[in-house]
C-alpha cells in the first residue's frame, strides 16, 4: 500500500475544500435553516409528534442524511471527473499508484468533507430544537458509513460522466427523488399499506431508518435488514470500481 500516494491525493482534495470553506459551510447551514423554517415551523405546527418525538427533532436525521448523501456524491464525482476532463488522470494512472490508493485518496477525502458538513448540520439543528441521540457511537459510525458509501457511488458517477452536464444527471434525476421519497421528512409507517410496500424498494429508506434509530431508538425497518442493505450497496459499488479499473472503462482512451 502506497501511503504517500494516498496522503498526496487526500491532502490535495482537502486543500481544495478548505479554499472554499466559507461556501462549503455556509450553504448547508442556510439550507438547514430554510428546511427548519418550512418543515419545522409550517408543517411541524400541524404535526406535533411523530414516533414519540417532536416533528422538529424528527426531521433532523433526515436533514443530515439529505445533505451528507448529496455532498458525498457531488464531492467525489467532481474530484475524479475534473482530472479526467483535463487529462491529468492519465498521469495518475501511469504513476506507480494502485487502484486502492486512488480510490482511498479520493473517496476518503470526499467522505471526510461530508462527515464535517453532517456534524455542522447537527450543530445547527440544536439552535432550533433539542435533539436526543440515543446511540451516539452508532450515529457517528453510520454517518461515516453513509459518507463513505455515497462517496464511492459518486466516484463511479464521476468516471461515468463524459461532461459536467452528465455529472449532475444522476444526482438530480435519481438520487434527489430517492432521498425525498425515502422517509427524510416522514416515517414510512405513516404511508398506506401499498405505498409502504413500494417504499421498501427504495434503498435510501434503509439508510434513513437505521440512522434515525441511532437518534431515537426506533426504526421503520429492522436494524439488521438496514445494515445488510448498506453492506450490499457498498459491495456493489466496490465491484463496479474494480470492474472499471480492470477494463479501463471511460478512463482509458
Amino acid at each position: 500500500m502506497n501511503f504517500h500516494a494516498i496522503n498526496a491525493i487526500f491532502e490535495r482534495e482537502m486543500a481544495r475544500f478548505f479554499r472554499t470553506i466559507i461556501e462549503s459551510l455556509i450553504s448547508p447551514v442556510i439550507s438547514t435553516t430554510l428546511y427548519f423554517v418550512v418543515f419545522g415551523a409550517a408543517i411541524g405546527s400541524r404535526i406535533e409528534m411523530v414516533g414519540g418525538v417532536s416533528y422538529g427533532a424528527f426531521i433532523v436525521p433526515g436533514l443530515i442524511m439529505l445533505t451528507v448523501m448529496t455532498q458525498s456524491v457531488a464531492n467525489a464525482a467532481f474530484a475524479i471527473n475534473f482530472p479526467k476532463f483535463i487529462g491529468t488522470i492519465y498521469e495518475l494512472l501511469s504513476a506507480p499508484v494502485g487502484v486502492a490508493e486512488i480510490v482511498i485518496g479520493y473517496v476518503g477525502a470526499a467522505a471526510v468533507k461530508s462527515i464535517l458538513i453532517g456534524l455542522i448540520i447537527l450543530a445547527t439543528a440544536y439552535l432550533f430544537v433539542d435533539v436526543p441521540i440515543a446511540h451516539p457511537v452508532a450515529m457517528l459510525a453510520l454517518l461515516a458509513l453513509t459518507s463513505f458509501s455515497f462517496s464511492l457511488f459518486g466516484f463511479i458517477i464521476g468516471i461515468w460522466a463524459k461532461d459536467f452536464q452528465q455529472l449532475q444527471l444522476i444526482p438530480l434525476l435519481v438520487l434527489t427523488p430517492l432521498i425525498f421519497l425515502g422517509g427524510s421528512f416522514y416515517s414510512i409507517d405513516m404511508l398506506p399499506g401499498i405505498w409502504r410496500t413500494i417504499a421498501l424498494f427504495n434503498p435510501v429508506v434503509y439508510l434513513m431508518s437505521v440512522f434515525r434509530w441511532s437518534f431515537f431508538g426506533t426504526a421503520d425497518v429492522p436494524i439488521m435488514v438496514s445494515l445488510l442493505a448498506i453492506a450490499l450497496f457498498i459491495a456493489l459499488c466496490l465491484g463496479a470500481v474494480w470492474w472499471i479499473f480492470r477494463t479501463g472503462w471511460r478512463i482509458r482512451p
